[in-house]
Formats: structure tokens, C-alpha cells, sequence
């Protein structure tokens, strides 16, 4: 039960998330780059105040997937290594804990423009 329980927290705050993004997209004006940036830049600015690391610790994967977990990667790193390596610590940390997800995004958007035509919208 303990696992469905998992389950259900990661969907909810996951969903959450998204429905905020759709949200923005169908009440705003706001582009779709922007709004990324948007939950990148909050996930990290959440992060820098610790209010993301209790929603991460109790949502788990609903809240590392979505755009604000890229965001609180980065901080994290950052974090992490301005207290291993002191202030240039800041410069690197996020690149290093972020580049496994970088390189897949990379790798599988090459793959996919490899295997199907891409276009641009209309």
C-alpha cells in the first residue's frame, strides 16, 4: 500500500504542477519558452529558499519530472558545491548535476528528428 500511496503523491503534485502550466498557456499571453523559463527560474528560486525540498522529499518524482525539478537540480548542485568548493562551486555544481538530463534531452531530440520529418508549426 505503501507504494500506491507513492504513486498517488507524484501524481497529484506532478498534476498540480501541470495545471498551473496549462493554466498560464490558456489564460495568459505568455509564450511557451517563457512559461518554461518561468518554472525553471521558480523551481530554482523555491529551491534557494527551502520551500522546494519539502514538496521533492514528499512528492518525490511529481515534483523532480516536471520543469520546476529542472530548476531545483540546478539549485541543488549549485548548492552542493559552493559548500564543497566555496564560491566557484556556484559556476559548476548545476551543470554537473543536470548533464545526464541534458545529453538524454539532446541525444533523443536528435534521434527523434532522425527518425521523423520535422516541421515547424504554422
Amino acid at each position: 500500500m505503501d507504494t500506491v500511496w507513492l504513486f498517488v503523491k507524484a501524481f497529484v503534485v506532478g498534476g498540480l504542477i501541470c495545471d498551473a502550466g496549462q493554466f498560464l498557456i490558456m489564460n495568459t499571453k505568455l509564450t511557451n519558452a517563457r512559461i518554461l523559463v518561468l518554472f525553471v527560474t521558480g523551481g530554482a528560486l523555491l529551491t534557494g529558499i527551502g520551500l522546494y525540498k519539502p514538496l521533492v522529499d514528499f512528492a518525490g518524482a511529481g515534483a523532480t519530472v516536471p520543469l520546476t525539478g529542472f530548476g531545483y537540480s540546478l539549485a541543488m548542485g549549485a548548492i552542493e558545491a559552493v559548500n564543497r568548493y566555496g564560491f566557484w562551486g556556484a559556476f559548476s555544481g548545476g551543470v554537473t548535476r543536470t548533464a545526464a538530463g541534458v545529453t538524454a534531452a539532446i541525444v533523443f531530440g536528435l534521434l527523434n528528428a532522425l527518425i521523423f520529418k520535422p516541421h515547424a508549426k504554422p
